[in-house]
């Protein structure tokens, strides 16, 4: 429900008491690696009170899917599926997602079509038929959905939904997570049995994968960590980004 007011969801998820995997994330959370050079990036440096996680649906089952929420006090769940829909996981269709997610005092925002990971701009897909994750970065929808999260997280603390358990491999890593990076957030990421993920351990992780394992947590070379990272993020996409027929591109 695009339009709905989350503020009354929002003041009552902050009144619940942290779990102890969650309590110490505010003191881990790294504070911003560069200054604020925009409007939108001086927002998201107002919203350092309110935490951005990430999660993946995965198989799990509404009550143990809403478990991971209540634990970290999410009063907005926002949904970055292209299609709000699981052939496989039927709990998670819209609208009865949205109603059971109400019931626990959690608010629902659908963005898929602002960050989705398959989106409908055909300009956006490469001739190999694979979606350009950065391409897609810089289009006045990806633009407008930031700006709602930036919105939204004044409010109270907020997780963007896919399906992937894993983060590095769904767009919501891939795709959205640098950006906000860049605007001076640092995601977390929660992960199955109520673990959690810090953006810099997934980074580092994603660079192990991705054989640059040479420069995590290079903090004396900062910029040979950011190439590597940039090149990891690449070669990642390549592997789970949305693709399509490359003989349909041309004819879209």
């Amino acid at each position: 429900m695009r339009g709905s007011s989350t503020a009354q969801a929002c003041s009552q998820s902050n009144g619940k008491a942290l779990t102890p995997s969650i309590q110490n994330l505010k003191s881990k959370i790294p504070r911003a690696l560069c200054a604020p050079t925009s409007v939108l990036a001086l927002q998201w440096a107002g919203n350092r009170m309110n935490t951005l996680y990430t999660v993946g649906h995965s198989s799990l089952d509404f009550p143990q899917f809403a478990k991971l929420l209540g634990e970290a006090r999410v009063g907005l769940l926002v949904d970055v599926r292209s299609r709000p829909y699981s052939g496989r996981f039927p709990q998670f269709n819209q609208p009865g997602f949205e109603k059971l997610l109400k019931d626990r005092g959690i608010s629902y925002l659908f963005l898929g079509e602002e960050l989705g990971g398959r989106p409908d701009d055909p300009d956006v897909y490469r001739s190999s038929g694979v979606v350009d994750y950065r391409s897609r970065r810089r289009s006045y929808a990806f633009q407008a959905g930031l700006e709602r999260l930036s919105r939204e997280l004044e409010r109270c603390h907020l997780a963007l939904m896919c399906a992937e358990e894993d983060p590095l491999e769904c767009h919501r890593f891939l795709m959205i997570c640098p950006e906000l990076v860049k605007l001076g957030i640092r995601p977390v990421h929660i992960r199955k049995d109520s673990r959690v993920e810090l953006q810099e351990s997934a980074e580092n992780r994603l660079l192990e994968v991705g054989g640059f394992g040479d420069v995590t947590g290079n903090t004396l070379f900062p910029e040979a960590r950011a190439e590597a990272l940039e090149a990891a993020l690449s070669l990642q996409a390549e592997r789970f980004a949305f693709r399509v027929d490359p003989a349909s591109v041309d004819r879209w």
